[in-house]
């Protein structure tokens, strides 16, 4: 029985330098991962959902606004532009109706004088 055990023996102590050894899979870290940072981050504390909101509330609104007020303000100037070229036109028609209402009253003063 021993002539089975010895052969069945050295075949396993010679197997290993024939074939690779298969490592287990070694599931520990290194010393410098394991220790603890010497200076730790300052913690932040967190913007709340209130906080947050009312910031945007107000970053949205003043941004709205502002939009709103140049829109209204180019308006106002383009409206202006019609109007001061509306009272130019006017004011040349009036001149026109002036100066022909003048030619017609040297006419009929012309015509009166020659009776």
């Amino acid at each position: 029985m021993t002539s089975r055990l010895l052969p069945s023996a050295l075949r396993a102590f010679s197997r290993p330098a024939l074939q690779p050894k298969q490592f287990a899979r070694n599931f520990q870290t290194s010393m410098p991962l394991l220790e603890t940072p010497s200076a730790t981050l300052p913690l932040r504390k967190p913007v709340g959902a209130f906080r947050g909101g009312f910031i945007g509330f107000l970053l949205g609104t003043t941004l709205a606004g502002a939009g709103t007020y140049y829109y209204i303000l180019d308006e106002y100037r383009v409206s202006n532009e019609l109007l001061t070229e509306d009272i130019y036109a006017l004011q040349a028609a009036v001149q026109r109706i002036h100066n022909y209402v003048g030619s017609l009253e040297e006419k009929v003063d012309a015509v009166q004088k020659k009776k």
